[in-house]
This record gives C-alpha cells, sequence and structure tokens, in this order.
C-alpha cells in the first residue's frame, strides 16, 4: 500500500434505524419581520450508550435548499446577536452589507495559510487592488483571522474540533445573518495519508470517526446528539474533474477519519505517551484503509456534521503530507511541503474559478 488507490470498499451501512419524532416550532417575528417554522426534535430517552446515556438522531437537512437551516428558534428573538470570536455584531455591523454576496467560503487552521490564500485567490480572480493589502476582518481578536476577497471569504479555524466548532457556530451564524444563500463551504488544510503516496488530495466521501462510523457525537446537556457527517457528492465529484484538469494535483475521493488529537488519537508512536506496539499501529491502519479510509485529520468530522445539519454545500479538500504506514513524522524538505499545501488551495481555487465563469 505505497500509491494512492481509488478502488476501496464501500463502508458497511452505518445508518441507525432508530426514529426521531418532530415537533413543529413557530418562532416570534425577527428583526427581519418574517415569522419562521422550524423542526425541532424531541428526545428519544433509553436509548443506551457506553456511558448509560441518552441519545437520539437528528433529523437531516436535504443540501439542495440554498438557505441555511439554522436550528435555533432563540436567534430571532434575541436583540443583538454578538459574534465574540468573531469581533462582529449584529447591531455593531451591517452584517448583509459586509458579507452579503459571499458564495465560496474556505476555512483552515492556520492564520499565516488562510491570509495567503486570500492573498492567492485575490490573484486568481483577478480583482483590483493590491493583493497584499487584504485586512483581518477579526483584527480585533486574537482567536481568528477572516479575510473577505470578493465572493469568497477566508477563515482560520485553528486545530481540533473544539476550535472549529466554535468558530462554525459564529460562521453559519454570520452567513445567516447577513442572508447569504447558494454557497459552498471547504475545508483546505493538510492530513496523513494512509496507503498513498505524500503530495496526493483527498476530497472527502465520509467523515469517519476512529471506529470508522460515518457519524459525529455532540453531548448536549448530558445527552448524546448522533449527526450524519456525509458531503456532498456533486460538489466532491465536480472537485475530482476539476484535479484532472491540473498539472501535479494528483487527487482522489476517499473517506477522511477525524481523530480528537495528533498523536495517541492516531496511532502514533511518537508521542509523549504511547501504551501500543508497532504492529498494534499497523493493524489498525489495515482496519481503517480497508473500511475506505485513505487519510486523517481533526476537524472532519464536526464540520461535516454542522454542514450537513444546516443544509449547507460542503466539501473537505486535505493534502497528504506522508503515508501512515511508512512513518509518523514528518521528514520532508521545507520546499516540499510548501509546495503540497498548496495544492489544496490550487484546486479550491480552479473549481471557484469554473464556478463563476473564469475559465471554461
Amino acid at each position: 500500500m505505497t500509491g494512492p488507490d481509488s478502488h476501496y470498499p464501500s463502508l458497511p451501512n452505518q445508518s441507525l434505524l432508530r426514529e426521531v419524532t418532530c415537533q413543529s416550532y413557530i418562532s416570534p417575528r425577527g428583526r427581519d419581520g418574517i415569522q419562521r417554522t422550524t423542526m425541532s426534535p424531541i428526545l428519544l430517552n433509553g436509548i443506551g450508550t457506553v456511558n448509560d446515556h441518552s441519545e437520539y438522531i437528528e433529523p437531516e437537512v436535504p443540501f439542495k435548499n440554498p438557505q441555511i437551516h439554522v436550528k435555533n428558534p432563540h436567534l430571532d428573538t434575541m436583540e443583538e446577536d454578538i459574534l465574540y470570536h468573531f469581533n462582529l455584531g449584529t447591531k455593531t455591523h451591517n452584517l448583509p452589507e459586509m458579507f452579503g454576496d459571499i458564495k465560496f467560503v474556505c476555512v483552515g487552521g492556520s492564520a499565516n495559510r488562510m491570509r495567503s490564500f486570500a492573498q492567492f485567490i485575490h490573484q486568481e480572480l483577478a480583482l483590483p487592488g493590491n493583493m497584499d493589502d487584504v485586512t483581518d476582518i477579526c483584527e480585533g481578536t486574537d482567536r481568528y483571522s477572516m479575510y473577505k476577497v470578493g465572493p469568497v471569504l477566508s477563515i482560520s479555524h485553528g486545530m481540533g474540533i473544539p476550535s472549529i466548532s466554535i468558530m462554525l457556530h459564529e460562521l453559519i451564524k454570520l452567513l445567516h445573518h447577513a442572508r447569504c444563500i447558494d454557497f459552498i463551504l471547504f475545508r483546505i488544510g493538510t492530513s496523513g495519508g494512509v496507503g498513498l503516496a505524500p503530495g496526493t488530495v483527498v476530497v472527502t466521501d465520509k467523515a469517519v470517526d476512529c471506529f470508522f462510523r460515518a457519524q459525529f457525537e455532540q453531548v448536549v446537556l448530558g445527552k448524546v446528539v448522533t449527526r450524519s457527517t456525509e458531503l456532498d457528492v456533486g460538489v466532491s465529484k465536480e472537485l475530482l474533474q476539476c484535479s484532472s484538469e491540473l498539472e501535479d494535483v494528483p487527487t482522489i475521493i476517499g473517506n477522511t477519519m477525524c481523530t480528537s488529537d495528533f498523536y495517541e488519537g492516531q496511532g502514533r508512536l511518537d508521542g509523549a505517551l504511547c501504551s501500543f506496539s508497532t504492529e498494534d499501529k499497523l493493524e489498525y491502519l489495515r482496519k481503517a484503509f480497508n473500511t475506505g479510509v485513505r487519510n486523517i485529520e481533526m476537524e472532519s468530522t464536526v464540520f461535516a456534521a454542522m454542514c450537513r445539519a444546516c443544509g449547507i454545500k460542503a466539501a473537505v479538500v486535505c493534502v497528504t503530507l506522508l503515508n501512515r504506514f511508512d512513518g509518523d513524522q514528518i521528514a520532508t524538505p521545507h520546499d516540499v511541503l510548501v509546495e503540497y499545501q498548496q495544492r489544496p488551495q490550487v484546486l479550491v481555487a480552479h473549481f471557484i474559478k469554473k464556478r463563476l465563469g473564469l475559465v471554461v
């Protein structure tokens, strides 16, 4: 298992045969005078988990609806919504005027990388002005960085599920308040490959957890909420087609495993703690490979789950920096790593230009 492999067994059926009852909730009229109806899931108790917590499955929202389904009836009763970690708010900023034309949102871990992407997309779209003059909209906070370049929003999300989860809550509310429609959300980043050559770009089919289940579990008020992590198939296929039109951007569609940390959770032998053998690690990676996993990172499940729950078309596009069957540490020369890290940006930029009609 040393090279790219797009032929892999599909995941076993992970559908959970449990029903959820919904009741209609009519919210008070919001600031825009619109009265909205949402579906509020009723908790199904008595379904045991490992810790014997109650659990329920959230109903899914189809991707085809261009508007965001923000599942929080409380938002329309609030006089002001402060997006604290962005240093933005509904009273202090005209969000529809600032962000209403957004059609593509790209998020990635590193603040510097997302600034570089903003500069890159500025150049690729041939926008007026100097690409070096892009400004951080969130400069009033040190949590995240945000850059708007024409119809593209570039945002950092930090490292790991908790950090990207906070960012996504406020990003989705921002897009909701800005009345954005028909946009696509991308996560672009790096990952460890599973049976792939370094430099391979993986467009995620399903984001799976460390048990290879296509789901994300969120604990809410002591109850486990299970959400699907399937991503939009049409966007993934379109990205794969775009990759065939580019040079030196080897790309496959595969499952992405999301873990809660970089070392033990990913079966690394080089952390401060390690309680398993080399063979234990390789056996786990083989199991992952056989279920369709082609790369490992730390954000995809919550990203996919939140986007799907809110009806947002989304994709995860990550490059592999090493083949985990060959080792754990990244010893690739810096200049090669920089070129690898640019590959997801190049691919997503080409996708955006095609959608905007700038390339055939």
